[in-house]
């Protein structure tokens, strides 16, 4: 799913699912992982460039794919597989632009949060709509507060209602809103400055300004799975592969 190529010290990784908008299925994390480690050692990328393909950046999971997670012992696999890709990018020792159109829902909107810098043009709406099938964004609970303010936090958890681009530069979740199609001259920009400055010091500072904050993973780990055996769950993801709202 993920693409890459590197050009003047810039990684640019793109989620390339466009026919799915970029769902992201289960086997995902592990891809990401795997890229963010090949990343880390590569002495020719200096600054990692996150987009997407085709009309969004990211509707979030593919829910079809939830259905397929298996009892207790596989759903906290699951949650270790996703949560440990999203921090080994938030822990990558250099930094790392979202560059986001479209579609930022879920588990796109949380990959956001675990970047450096958010770059969305004016077509970009971010939302956390776990909520819809009986679910909590795991990596938006632990990593959202460090971004966002406890009222948009709530806001975004419990409504799961979508914000637009200024919104979400009010919120704290975006650093600079374009225009429509600008987001990723725009990302070209800002990793040319990374770039160019010193890479040991911003290995530092990452560290620094990152410390402490996965020290509520394991607990939302536990708290998803537990949902993931709730009749909610189950309810949510049946109305989503039936095109119908859940029932109450």
């Amino acid at each position: 799913m993920l693409t890459t190529h590197v050009r003047d010290h810039v990684a640019w990784v793109v989620l390339d699912r466009a026919e799915k908008l970029n769902a992201m299925p289960r086997a995902f994390f592990g891809e990401l992982s795997d890229a963010v480690a090949r990343l880390a050692g590569d002495d020719d990328v200096r600054v990692v460039v996150l987009s997407g393909a085709g009309s969004s950046f990211c509707v979030g999971g593919d829910i079809e794919d939830f259905g397929n997670i298996g009892g207790v012992a596989d759903r906290r696999a699951y949650m270790a597989e996703a949560l440990g890709a999203y921090r080994a990018l938030d822990e990558l020792p250099k930094p790392t632009i979202a560059a986001v159109h479209g579609n930022v829902m879920g588990g796109g909107c949380e990959l956001t949060m675990v970047c450096d810098v958010v770059v969305a043009d004016a077509t970009a709406r971010f939302g956390l709509p776990e909520a819809g099938v009986g679910l909590i964004p795991g990596p938006g609970i632990v990593r959202g507060l460090s971004h966002v303010n406890l009222h948009w936090m709530k806001y975004l958890v419990l409504t799961g209602l979508p914000v637009g681009a200024e919104d979400a530069r009010l919120a704290g979740l975006v650093n600079v809103v374009v225009p429509a199609g600008e987001h990723l001259a725009e990302a070209e920009r800002l990793a040319a400055a990374m770039a160019s400055r010193s890479q040991l010091a911003q290995a530092v500072g990452k560290a620094v300004l990152g410390r402490g904050a996965w020290a509520d993973q394991g607990y939302a780990a536990e708290a998803i799975a537990l949902l993931q055996g709730a009749d909610d769950f189950a309810n949510g993801i049946a109305a989503f592969r039936g095109r119908r709202a859940p029932t109450a």
